[in-house]
């Protein structure tokens, strides 16, 4: 295996203007992931696990340190200082982010919705309709409602769907920000399986979920916010 991502003294903090604070969110951050690899980060409620996440997908530009990814496109990278249009690049070929919230666009069947994640790489019409298909499959969404509006889906369904998004671009690197946070045990199994099915299929993740228990022997190791270490 070779390394896909090191995070090196990651650190962000937001400034809430109304009190004139500057509030930390996490601080000097270190740990490294290797190809297919699964680290889970746990902490307490607040601690900055999704920041971390954040930071790493760019929807948060780092403060300090730096968070250097193996790209396919650019080579050795650091996710921190690189331009927007490779970011976007980036998001749109090679690392996905799946949330327990859906972005629906209005108006927009599921199957509308996958199509357009393929559409995004530049692939035609006709292959993105089939990769919609077969994403839609394999995760398990029922056919009757591929051509149905996702408001009106289950939190289970909703996620099967946002998986599906991100997987139909085949992503190297997947992060998980608390996807299982409003499901039911059988709609979290349901999830349990497709992670272990991701993996098989040599998708690097980082994972974020309350429930430390569905974490067991799932991860490859564990990233402890408050005690800064690897387990």
């Amino acid at each position: 295996m070779s390394r896909l991502l090191e995070v090196k003294d990651l650190s962000k903090s937001f400034i809430i203007h109304h009190l004139t604070k500057k509030m930390t969110a996490i601080e000097t951050i270190n740990f490294s992931l290797e190809e297919g690899e699964f680290i889970g980060i746990v902490g307490k409620s607040g601690s900055g696990k999704s920041t971390v996440l954040k930071s790493i997908y760019r929807t948060y530009l780092p403060e300090k340190g730096s968070i250097l990814y193996n790209s396919e496109k650019f080579g050795l990278v650091d996710l921190a200082k690189l331009s927007e249009r490779e970011v976007l690049y980036l998001r749109q070929h090679e690392i996905g982010y799946v949330s327990q919230f859906l972005n629906v666009m209005p108006r927009t069947t599921a199957r509308e919705l996958v199509e357009q994640a393929v559409i995004e790489m530049g692939r035609p019409k006709d292959e993105a309709r089939q990769a919609a298909e077969d994403a839609l499959t394999h995760f398990e969404l029922d056919p009757e409602l591929w051509d149905s509006y996702p408001n009106t889906f289950s939190g289970g369904q909703k996620l099967r769907l946002n998986i599906s998004c991100a997987i139909v671009k085949k992503p190297r690197l997947l992060l998980l920000d608390e996807p299982t946070a409003s499901l039911d045990d059988a709609s979290k199994l349901r999830v349990r399986e497709i992670i272990e099915r991701l993996k098989i299929g040599g998708t690097t993740l980082i994972g974020i979920f309350h429930d430390l228990e569905f974490m067991d022997g799932l991860c490859d190791k564990v990233y402890d916010l408050q005690k800064k270490i690897v387990v």
